[in-house]
């Protein structure tokens, strides 16, 4: 068999990993649960910080009836915490929307925790292209940004630690024009002395290097230190012609799924050891029906409990926000199965 052939036949029979479990009352975040009326939760970034749990995350609107999407400068952040992780308690309003005459709208948080303060990575639309940016808060109302990327870049997560004295993210550029006109994004890393001022940027990984994804592959949730190197999520993206009507869409080609990886403690750019399979895969009737874009899965938030359970926090069909847990012994063990 080809690798072509090879690449497609795993594609076709995607499943989660063994050792990853939904947790029992998924979706842990809903519209119906959040008091100012989105019609999408999801994508949110989760921390613990000051003694809790805290969630930052996305807002849609629109109206599932009719499958309306209002227009995107509607979007905002909202804020929940919890004393479990599980259960949330939503605040009243959207705590930051960002919406000018060139900026459309600011969506998909990622938190770190770093020096006392939570550091929020997010997308941005713009007039002029896709931008990343850097905020900084230290009670989630008031945002002080410090970067942002020039255009078409997005999909950042910051590490929670400096490495060699400097930090460290990874981010998804997205050169369409050098690519034919067609998607094909990889997962790359650049650094930064100050957090304003980012480059050295490496390629870490890419969409051959993913065999159940053919479009793109990208951060997921911010890495956790483990001793056998960072564990990584990130997303991986294939697109079949044929699947039809998958959401509110006319159509849905793509499927989203949670890849899972092992980078090396003193040089991120090093992949030490990669899980084959997708560690999630839309299988749950949360991820596969119902929502906006069914098939999707993206991890936005990861913790590791000092007891070994690492939380995995992530938007489902678009339209929810789940949680997925599993030992993190178990994850190096699905990193490393192979590896000499």
């Amino acid at each position: 068999m080809n690798i072509h052939s090879s690449r497609e036949s795993l594609i076709g029979q995607l499943k989660s990993a063994p050792v990853i479990h939904r947790h029992a009352h998924n979706p842990v975040l809903s519209p119906r649960q959040v008091p100012y009326g989105p019609a999408m939760v999801f994508n949110a970034g989760v921390a613990k910080y000051e003694g809790k749990y805290v969630m930052v995350f996305r807002n849609d609107y629109g109206n599932e009836e009719t499958e309306e999407v209002y227009p995107g400068r509607t979007t905002n952040l909202g804020l929940a915490t919890s004393d479990d992780g599980v259960n949330w308690q939503v605040q009243s309003a959207p705590i930051w929307q960002w919406s000018d005459e060139e900026v459309y709208r600011v969506y998909d948080p990622r938190l770190t925790v770093m020096d006392g303060k939570v550091f929020m990575c997010f997308a941005m639309d713009t007039r002029h292209g896709l931008r990343g940016g850097i905020a900084v808060t230290e009670d989630f109302a008031k945002f002080d940004v410090l970067s942002l990327s020039v255009p078409d870049n997005r999909n950042m997560v910051l590490f929670p630690e400096r490495v060699g004295g400097r930090y460290m993210r990874l981010e998804r550029p997205m050169p369409v024009y050098g690519r034919g006109g067609r998607d094909r994004f990889d997962l790359w890393l650049s650094e930064s002395p100050d957090l304003i001022y980012w480059g050295r940027s490496s390629l870490v990984l890419g969409v051959e290097d993913v065999e159940y994804a053919n479009d793109k592959v990208g951060p997921g949730a911010p890495p956790v230190r483990t001793k056998h190197g960072w564990l990584t999520t990130f997303h991986a993206v294939d697109i079949d012609p044929s699947r039809g009507k998958n959401g509110w869409e006319s159509a849905w080609k793509k499927r989203y799924c949670a890849g899972l990886m092992l980078l090396d403690l003193d040089d991120p750019r090093k992949v030490i050891g990669q899980y084959r399979g997708p560690l999630l895969a839309p299988e749950a009737s949360y991820e596969v029906e119902g929502g906006f874009r069914n098939n999707v899965i993206f991890p936005g938030g990861m913790i590791l409990e000092e007891y070994g359970e690492v939380k995995i926090y992530y938007g489902a069909a678009d339209t929810v926000e789940c949680l997925a847990t599993a030992h993190v012994d178990d994850l190096i063990a699905l990193c490393l199965e192979g590896v000499k």
